[in-house]
Order: structure tokens, then sequence, then C-alpha cells
């Protein structure tokens, strides 16, 4: 990978100094700031000649550059005008044509709504590890915790015009996709947020089979008061393991208690905050079933401040199987998310869509696997 090439682009990009640029890294700015032109076909439902951004602008009632604008992403443009414009393109499945297409720069876009710890960099991992061995470029976003991209985002993507876009627990709204679709620039979601449209590309985890994994082993040791601690309820992935913990504990016949039940935002501090309240209960909770690893590791604090040996007196599942998982005391029970294995593939995914070839499947589901360490053990009445 042309390693000082990418931390230039970031420089650049940051601080908007192009004399700070290597000569790889001045043209992909060359290709950020230049302004772009571009010419449209019909899709194959369409009939007749080829259609130019001149029958676009009729049929929206805009002007020729006003088009042009909005299929590339600028700000300039009234929401009720662009609104217009992409409903004519929706409407005909416009795209950019095919010699427009040749011009995609070497580069996999990255956009994450949070750059924050070990998980985000598996994933890191996993797209550099397959742009490397196409000898492409990866360029990192992220949105400082909103799921949905602004429109700098779209500009600046729609200029660099990159080769594919994978966005990780991150929204592509509508528009957003029919700008890139419009732009022939593929895109695959990682670890969806909510439920994609069909024909959407996604790569995620079996997130309900894992809440069900480490629920049922808690269960099997004995325990039956189980708090868990969730990500966000609007998340998918969230949603999920919540459910499949309720699965379980229905299966097994065990009531649930609504206090054993929090969400959060698969942050350290709310596994300190929400395991501390769980555990300052009357009647606490033997097990904690933690939505991450990063919330569980949050519970062993809390259980540490109030003189609780894990798993003697406390048992803890998390959830990724983060590298620190095996490392911390004692080593933390988790369900393993395949986290490198999900960038991967949805690199490999954007990349063959990129060549023209339509994937066997929309989405992917890679299987998560319970990890047993030392964090988990029958209940004390019971390890008698």
């Amino acid at each position: 990978m042309h390693s000082a090439a990418i931390v230039n682009l970031f420089i650049a990009l940051r601080h908007k100094s192009p004399h700070r640029l290597s000569k790889l890294s001045l043209w992909l700015w060359s290709r950020y700031t230049a302004g772009m032109t571009s010419t449209v076909r019909p899709s194959p439902r369409s009939a007749g000649r080829a259609t130019r951004i001149a029958d676009i602008a009729e049929q929206a009632g805009v002007s020729i550059p006003t088009v042009s604008k909005v299929l590339n992403g600028r700000s300039d443009v009234s929401a009720e005008t662009r609104q217009r414009v992409e409903a004519v393109i929706r409407e005909h499945g416009y795209r950019t044509s095919d010699r427009s297409n040749r011009t995609a720069a070497p580069i996999l876009e990255l956009i994450f709504h949070e750059l924050d710890g070990e998980w985000a960099f598996e994933i890191v991992r996993g797209v550099e590890g397959v742009a490397g061995q196409h000898h492409m470029a990866v360029v990192l976003s992220e949105m400082q915790g909103r799921r949905t991209p602004g429109r700098g985002w779209i500009e600046g993507v729609l200029a660099r015009r990159p080769t594919g876009i994978i966005a990780v627990l991150s929204d592509l709204s509508e528009t957003l996709r029919t700008q890139l679709s419009a732009r022939r620039i593929p895109f695959v979601v990682v670890d969806p947020t909510g439920e994609l449209l069909h024909n959407t590309p996604s790569v995620g985890a079996t997130n309900w089979n894992g809440g069900l994994a480490a629920t049922r082993h808690l269960l099997s040791l004995g325990h039956t008061r189980i708090g868990v601690i969730g990500g966000p309820e609007s998340i998918l992935c969230s949603r999920a393991r919540l459910d499949g913990y309720r699965a379980a504990m229905d299966e097994a016949g065990v009531p649930i208690d609504p206090r054993f039940i929090s969400h959060g935002r698969f942050h350290v501090e709310e596994g300190i905050e929400t395991g501390r309240a769980l555990l300052a209960l009357p009647d606490r909770p033997t097990a904690i079933f933690a939505g991450n690893d990063l919330q569980a590791l949050g519970v062993y604090q809390a259980a540490r401040e109030a003189r609780l040996h894990i798993p003697e007196d406390l048992s803890v599942v998390g959830f990724d199987d983060l590298p620190v998982a095996q490392w911390v005391g004692p080593p933390l029970t988790t369900i393993r998310q395949p986290l490198f294995e999900m960038a991967t593939v949805g690199a490999e995914m954007v990349l063959a869509i990129a060549r023209g070839e339509e994937p066997a499947q929309t989405r992917i589901e890679l299987a998560t696997e319970l990890i047993i360490r030392e964090s988990t053990a029958p209940p004390r009445v019971l390890a008698g």
C-alpha cells in the first residue's frame, strides 16, 4: 500500500494544504478539489436515443448546470430542486457513462459513524488488507457519532471518485444512494444500522444467534438473574442481540426482570455506569451480558468498585472478541463477531460490483461464535 501517500492525503484533507502532498496524493487531492462534469445514459429499461444531461434538465424543469450540481453532490442547490432532479434520475435509472466510470480513482472509501477503539481497528485492518492486494489506497471518514453522512462528505466523495465505498454502522440516505448510483460509485454497508432495501449490498453477523448463545451459556451455568446492557435501541445489531437474549430466557422459562435491561452506546463508560446501577440492586444480577466487549470492560470496573470478584460473584459475557478480551483479568468470555472477515468480505464485494459483477446475494451474514474463557462460572450459591 502507498502508506505515505495515504498519510499525506489525510493531512491535506484535514488542513486543506495541497503543498504537503506527495505526487500520488497530489493527484488524489486534485480529484478531490476539481470541478467535475458528467454525461449520463439511460438504464436498459429506458427506450430511444441516449439521454443527455439536457434531457434530465428539461424533464425536471431546471438548467443544465443545476443537474450537473446535483450529480456532483454540490450543496448550492435547494432541497426542493434537488429532490425534483433526483426523482427524474431514479425514475429513469440514469447513470454516468461507462467511459466516465473508467476514471475512478484507485481508492476505497471507508466511512465510520465513529472511530473508537479496537472494534474500528479490526474493520480498518480488513479493508486495508484487500486494498493492498489490489494496489489501492484507503480514505477514512468519520461522522463523529452521526449515522448519516452530511452533504460535505458526498461532495468530497463525488470529487474523489473512489472505486467503491464501505459504510460501517452508517446509514446511506435515499438521496446519497441516488447520487452514488448516478455516478456509478458502488457501495456496501457493513454492520447495517437498520433494515436495508433488498438491493443494498451488506455484510453483517448473526447477532441474534450471538445473543441467544451468550444467554444460553449463562443459563446452563445456573444463572437466572441475568442482566443485559445493550447498545442503542435504534441499531439493528443491538436489537438483534437483545432479542436473542429474550428468546433464550423465554425458551428456558425464566422471567425477565425489566430492571435488568438497559441500553447505551457501546462505550466503556456505559458499562461502568449501568454496571454500578445493576450491582447496587438488592437482588442484583448474578450475571451480565454486555452488548460489546467495551461495555463488558466497564462492568469489570463496576464489579471491582463493588468488591465483587469475577466470576465467583459475577459472571460477565461480552460481544465482539476484541484482542483485549483475552488479556484482561480474568480473560473475558464473549461472542466472537468476525469483524476482520466482515470487512474483508465487504471490500471484496464492492470491488466485484465495481468490476460489473452481480453479487450472488446482497445480504451476507457471517457466523458468530461463543468463546468461553474465565469470566463465567456457576453462581456462588450453586457452585459449592
